[in-house]
């Protein structure tokens, strides 16, 4: 029996030696576990603050573009610069306006119909002519006119950002 109760003994010993290495590992594993979250929870938190105390600019194009050579424009022709947003209107008699090409309705681009010789917008029906101004449609208001001028190259050069009154002309 002195046998078995050593051997109980060392079963016991063991098992608990195994018991308390299983403890610590679990405990080292949840350490670990726990560490980690409050790492990844800090890091998160220094990125947001970061990301919050910096400016948010947001970088807009130009409002000023350059719209190439009068000679470009024949006499009596409508343009309509896609990228800008914008109809050049140069008049039989050889001067130069701008036209915003979205409609005052509800902002769809409007396209030039040269059949009718208006402006037609595609979403709602809306209708201008050729100064802008509305003909038919549920448009509140005309197209808005903008700013020309010639550059030290002679080149056209429009401002988006200067809407001017319908008697702003540009003479070639």
């Amino acid at each position: 029996m002195i046998g078995d109760s050593e051997g109980k003994n060392y079963d016991d010993e063991s098992k608990k030696e195994k018991k308390e290495t299983e403890l610590l590992s679990r405990r080292y594993f949840l350490e670990i576990l726990g560490s980690g979250a409050i790492g990844i929870a800090t890091v998160g938190s220094v990125v947001l603050t970061a990301q919050f105390l910096s400016p948010n600019v947001l970088l807009e194009p130009s409002l000023k573009f350059k719209a190439g050579l009068p000679e470009n424009y024949p006499p009596g022709s409508v343009t309509l610069n896609k990228e800008q947003k914008v109809f050049i209107m140069r008049a039989k008699e050889g001067y130069f306006y701008a036209l915003s090409a979205i409609c005052t309705h509800l902002g769809c681009i409007a396209n030039w119909k040269s059949e009718d010789g208006i402006i037609a917008c595609p979403c709602h029906g809306s209708k201008f002519d050729k100064d802008g101004k509305v003909v038919d449609g549920p448009a509140p208001k005309p197209l808005p006119r903008f700013s020309m001028m010639l550059d030290e190259q002679g080149q056209l050069v429009v401002d988006r950002g200067s809407p001017v009154g319908e008697d702003i002309i540009l003479k070639v």
